[in-house]
């Protein structure tokens, strides 16, 4: 009898041991899902994987030397989530550039919907060859815009090509994706401008 008391206690141990185990293990793969993103965000800013963009400042970018031999044709799409009520486009579809050159393409935003509404920008380049090349010296990507109904908005991006893009690459295209931001309320017009 002393022998199944025992072997029950052991069993018990064993089983609380493998609890443990088992939580510890169900913690860090919940720790490895949080870090995933942020580990997943910086290595597409090194490598230029998924169409994420490099950022460089205007100091360097105007040191880089303009290459007036080749033209590069950059495209412009611009894209809405499903759910959010605005009207999104460029003003131009494509812009001839030289590589090294800084140039400014113009986007245009109207919130179509009946409330303030706050969205942000993705940028997307493809080919996925060609996303480390292409950078963004200033662009409405980088913050939130809130727009009032009826609003429309000029969102104007600052890029540059770089010089050591591939030279069998002569066209790419630039687009971005609107997404709501859930959760963050747009500043409306204030009340008490009303009183007149």
């Amino acid at each position: 009898m002393n022998t199944a008391r025992t072997d029950a206690i052991s069993i018990a141990a064993g089983n609380r041991r493998l609890g443990w185990k088992l939580a510890l293990g169900a913690l860090l793969m919940c720790g490895f899902g949080y870090l995933l993103v942020p580990l997943y965000r910086v290595y597409c800013e090194y490598t230029g994987f998924n169409g994420t963009t490099a950022r460089i400042d205007p100091g360097q970018a105007a040191a880089q030397g303009i290459d007036r031999t080749r033209w590069v044709t950059v495209e412009f799409a611009a894209n809405t989530s499903a759910d959010l009520p605005w009207a999104f486009r460029p003003e131009v579809n494509s812009l001839r550039v030289h590589p090294g050159e800084m140039v400014v393409a113009q986007f245009e935003a109207r919130n179509l919907g009946s409330r303030a509404i706050v969205g942000q920008a993705v940028p997307s380049v493809t080919p996925g060859r060609a996303a480390s090349h292409f950078r963004k010296i200033e662009c409405f990507c980088f913050s939130r815009q809130p727009l009032a109904p009826g609003q429309m908005l000029k969102l104007p991006v600052q890029f540059q090509v770089d010089n050591n893009l591939p030279p069998e690459i002569g066209t790419l295209t630039l687009s971005y994706t609107f997404f709501e931001l859930p959760g963050i309320r747009a500043a409306g017009p204030d009340p008490r401008d009303a009183r007149l």
